[in-house]
């Protein structure tokens, strides 16, 4: 071997070589090398699955009823059913199975396989189970309202939703469908095969879990008759490198094939280097402040205006954010149904002034909670620099992630600069969070609402957005998101910032891989070398 991931990997290698014993000047032909951090992996079952990376890793070996294309994100395609239909009653749906699908251990798909997964998401109850259950299902109910029929899965909704909703949230990797008989196979104490399913996989995906080692590495082999067509690389090697400096070193040397996680100095180290692409996608995360309207001035209309005008978005974003965030002022992401990219806010002093002047408010001195990390820091330092420019002094109270998410939870912020991600592929995952607030006591605790932890009462806006969960016409409803978008910009206590961007560094001759965008996974079975 003339060249190696070096001491940091030097371990991980030797499952390599059990699998690809030759030696070789670069990565293996057949091979997938990935470098990116994966301490975040809490579980690789998808009834539990909630991370980013254990997502990543899942949407290579299982699939659902309904896909998202890799290729255009956010758009819905056939998946394990190739065809669905609601009934005019608006509650009950039908999908019929692919024929000809097999599991990796050779079994066929059923009906039942899918109506077993579903289920067995409600009866664990684990974190991403709320996707799920805000259909109505309940342990109790869930065998009758999924079940299957023939070649046919029947899903029986609690009421009427949007069927857009209903088909999104079934793209998202809890609604993974898995093999029945070997997870109830390897089921103990009637676990539904949970403690099984935390280190093998029993899926329809083009590849298959080879090996798992939490917060160091995993290999995924492919395999063979897969109904979108077999993987282009025979295996997938990633391994958890969480400095960006090592991992820029690594694809320097050729060492890996995909970089994940670099910093816009790694990014810039790479320019020029003919060996190495650098790709941007947009992400899903939104940075955002929340005024707490419990608070005065902060509750003033004209002050929450003039703030708008107070933020230097531009300036952030073609320095320190540079490659990392762009400018958007929306609480969906771009890519999602309903999204909107208008950025009418700019930092314009002299307007901010004016407002506040309307406002009756002279100089005032307030707070923003802030977490200890480097590109918030530098985030909440501009803001307290633009805001002192019409007056408003800023103190910046900085805490760990824990104690800054404490004090929003509590209504204990003045401002909080904050940073949000959606939960699932549906525009109703931020709205009922930004736009939704059904009782602003402080005795109600809504602390899963966004909206209630800043004291919003978003009245008319949050009739729209319960409006737009259940219209069935897709087009409608995303035009009902464009205008509940604009109305909340303008009229609430919250100020979108920015979108984030993940930009990926892939070897030259690494073609086909899909991040995803703001709305999936990443995709590994179409990627070529």
């Amino acid at each position: 071997m003339t060249k190696s991931f070096g001491a940091l990997a030097a371990a991980s290698l030797l499952a390599m070589a059990a699998v690809h014993p030759a030696a070789f000047a670069e990565t293996p032909p057949d091979t997938l090398v990935i470098a990116d951090k994966i301490d975040d992996i809490v579980s690789i079952d998808p009834a539990e699955a909630f991370e980013f990376s254990g997502t990543d890793m899942l949407n290579n070996v299982y699939d659902t009823l309904v896909e998202l294309d890799p290729t255009q994100p956010g758009v819905l395609v056939p998946g394990l059913a190739e065809s669905w239909s609601v009934a005019e009653d608006g509650v009950t749906y039908t999908f019929r199975m692919r024929p000809g699908v097999t599991f990796s251990s050779g079994n066929p798909v059923r009906a039942e396989d899918a109506a077993f997964s579903l289920q067995r998401v409600i009866k664990l109850n684990k974190t991403p189970a709320f996707i799920l259950t805000q259909f109505g299902f309940t342990p109790e109910n869930v065998e009758e309202r999924i079940r299957a029929e023939g070649d046919t899965v029947v899903i029986v909704t609690g009421e009427p939703f949007a069927p857009t909703f209903v088909y999104n949230c079934l793209t998202a990797i809890v609604a993974s469908i898995v093999d029945k008989e070997v997870v109830m196979a390897n089921e103990v104490n009637g676990d539904l095969g949970y403690e099984y399913l935390k280190g093998a996989s029993a899926g329809t995906g083009a590849y298959v879990l080879r090996s798992y080692k939490p917060a160091d590495s995993y290999v995924l082999d492919a395999r063979e008759g897969h109904w979108r067509g077999d993987a282009k690389l025979k295996r997938v090697f990633l391994r958890h490198v969480p400095e960006p400096s090592t991992q820029r070193l690594l694809i320097e040397k050729g060492d890996i094939d995909i970089a994940r996680t670099l910093t816009p100095i790694d990014v810039d180290g790479l320019a020029g280097n003919p060996d190495v692409t650098v790709t941007s996608d947009v992400g899903g995360y939104i940075h955002y402040i929340a005024l707490n309207q419990k608070r005065e001035p902060l509750n003033n209309p004209l002050v929450i205006d003039a703030m708008r005008w107070l933020i230097d978005y531009e300036g952030m974003a073609n320095s320190f954010l540079k490659g990392q965030q762009m400018v958007h002022q929306a609480f969906l992401p771009r890519g999602y149904l309903g999204s909107i990219d208008e950025t009418p806010y700019s930092l314009n002093v002299e307007k901010a002034k004016a407002l506040l002047a309307e406002a009756g408010v002279g100089p005032f001195t307030t707070s923003i909670s802030v977490r200890n990390s480097q590109d918030r820091m530098e985030m909440a330092q501009s803001i307290q620099n633009t805001f002192a420019q019409a007056g408003i002094t800023v103190e910046l109270k900085v805490g760990t992630g824990a104690e800054v998410l404490g004090d929003y939870r509590a209504r204990n912020h003045d401002i909080t600069l904050q940073a949000w991600g959606p939960d699932y592929p549906d525009p109703h995952t931020n709205a009922s969070t930004f736009a939704v607030n059904p009782d602003n006591s402080d005795e109600a605790k809504l602390t899963g609402q966004l909206a209630w932890r800043t004291a919003y009462e978003p009245g008319e806006v949050m009739e729209m957005a319960l409006a737009a969960v259940v219209e069935r016409d897709a087009d409608k409803r995303a035009a009902m998101y464009q205008e509940i978008q604009r109305r909340h910009r303008d009229d609430s206590p919250f100020i979108a910032m920015f979108q984030s961007i993940d930009q990926t560094a892939l070897r030259s001759n690494v073609e086909g891989f899909f991040t995803g965008g703001s709305t999936d996974q990443a995709t590994y079975w179409l990627v070529t070398k």
